[in-house]
Order: C-alpha cells, then sequence, then structure tokens
C-alpha cells in the first residue's frame, strides 16, 4: 500500500530550520568559532521561528523545543 505524504509547510520548514540552528549556535560559541554579534543574529531567527502559531503537535514539539533551546542561548550569550 501507498503511503501518502503532505509536503511540509513554510511554517513546519521554518521551525526545523531554526532547531537545527540551535546546536550549531552552541557548537560554535563553545569552541569560539562563532561570534557573539553573530550568535545574535542567529538567536532572533530562532525566536521569530518560534513565534510561530503552530497547526499540529509536530510543529508545537518543535516550538517547544525552541523555546527551551532559545532560553539556554540567552543565558550562555548572556553570560
Amino acid at each position: 500500500m501507498a503511503t501518502i505524504t503532505s509536503t511540509p509547510s513554510a511554517t513546519l520548514n521554518r521551525l526545523r530550520a531554526a532547531a537545527a540552528l540551535v546546536p550549531i549556535i552552541q557548537s560554535g560559541l563553545a569552541d569560539s568559532k562563532l561570534s557573539r554579534d553573530r550568535a545574535n543574529q542567529m538567536a532572533n531567527f530562532i525566536e521569530w521561528a518560534a513565534n510561530s502559531t503552530p497547526e499540529n503537535d509536530v510543529e508545537q514539539r518543535l516550538v517547544n523545543e525552541l523555546n527551551a533551546g532559545l532560553s539556554s542561548l540567552k543565558a550562555t550569550l548572556a553570560a
């Protein structure tokens, strides 16, 4: 039986991209390969993406993940 998959929405793609940035930023800051200014700009994108209105459970989980990651990033950047 063939499985029908739907095309991901722009919101889902944006949330996935933002979620992928969190560990990249954390790693870049830890090994000093990413400036704080650039990390702040990337964190702003994550914050913008996290402010979207989730349309389903998958998007809601990603928003929750982004908010937790963003909190950790902000604490690191504030230190």
